[in-house]
């Protein structure tokens, strides 16, 4: 995966037939279900790859909390956060972005509490994964949500091109207002996941696993009296310190994610004539 090039001419014609800047979300994220082609139940891997478009991939795991109070966070970004978090950091000279969405909800409660994309480079694909989402929108009430199948899956189910053969780190970043529960059980990774064998996994395991591969960041929103809590707030900082970014207002979200992706993968970028000429393309386009 993550073929093509994000065209940001293409993307904004696009935005404007399908009404991505004035229809409702629940006129956007149609889902009623999970998508097929999001379910993780048989699968055994996802891959970030170098080719020759994107000679230097650089792989972005984002999980999205798709329980009843974060299902704006994907309603901003397909209307005009992703674009942003595209246009900072291609300008920043990171030409080969791969993003991969995700979807969390709650494990202990939710029908569908991860839902999985593919590593994308291109407008339509991106867009095509996003509004795939099924945004479930329950949870439980329960003092915690999911976010530690954002760390189990990229951990365990993703290969890269940027560690394999550099060693470095791809981004995971989650975004979410409430606490992480602590435990994936064995018979929970099986329901998700499908046949194997399983063991009992904390947060803390999850987290460590997913560290082997990615800088792992995780966004809490503030907006909610959930996210205010105290002991929410504790959680995060017990558990990943100043990786735990507190956000007061959504709005600030698509420029965090860009810096963070840019301030991790500027180290690694080279400029190879193919992104030279992409830049030219880009400023063709423009004209």
């Amino acid at each position: 995966m993550g073929h093509g090039n994000y065209s940001f001419s293409s993307r904004s014609v696009r935005a404007s037939s399908l009404g991505y800047h004035t229809k409702s979300r629940d006129d956007i994220f149609t889902q009623r279900t999970i998508h097929k082609e999001m379910d993780p139940n048989g699968v055994t891997l996802r891959e970030s790859r170098d080719s020759e478009e994107h000679p230097n991939s650089f792989p972005f795991v984002l999980g999205l909390d798709e329980t009843g109070s974060m299902g704006t966070i994907p309603h901003d970004l397909v209307r005009d956060g992703l674009p942003h978090i595209m246009q900072k950091i291609i300008d920043k000279g990171i030409p080969d972005p791969q993003i991969l969405f995700l979807g969390i909800g709650d494990h202990l409660c939710d029908y569908h509490p991860l839902q999985i994309g593919q590593f994308e480079s291109s407008d339509e694909l991106l867009d095509k994964w996003l509004t795939s989402l099924y945004l479930e929108g329950h949870g439980g009430g329960n003092r915690g949500e999911s976010y530690l199948l954002a760390w189990f899956f990229a951990g365990r189910y993703t290969e890269t091109d940027n560690m394999d053969k550099r060693g470095k780190k791809g981004m995971l970043i989650t975004i979410g207002d409430e606490a992480v529960h602590n435990k994936l059980s064995a018979n929970d990774q099986k329901r998700l996941m499908g046949g194997g064998e399983y063991s009992s996994l904390t947060a803390v395991e999850c987290l460590e696993s997913a560290r082997k591969k990615y800088e792992v960041y995780h966004l809490h929103m503030l907006e909610g009296q959930e996210g205010r809590q105290k002991y929410v707030k504790d959680c995060w900082k017990e558990l990943m310190g100043d990786n735990c970014i507190y956000i007061e207002s959504r709005s600030r979200v698509p420029d965090i994610i860009a810096d963070l992706v840019v301030k991790v993968a500027g180290n690694g970028v080279v400029n190879t004539p193919i992104h030279e000429s992409r830049k030219k393309a880009k400023v063709e386009e423009m004209l």
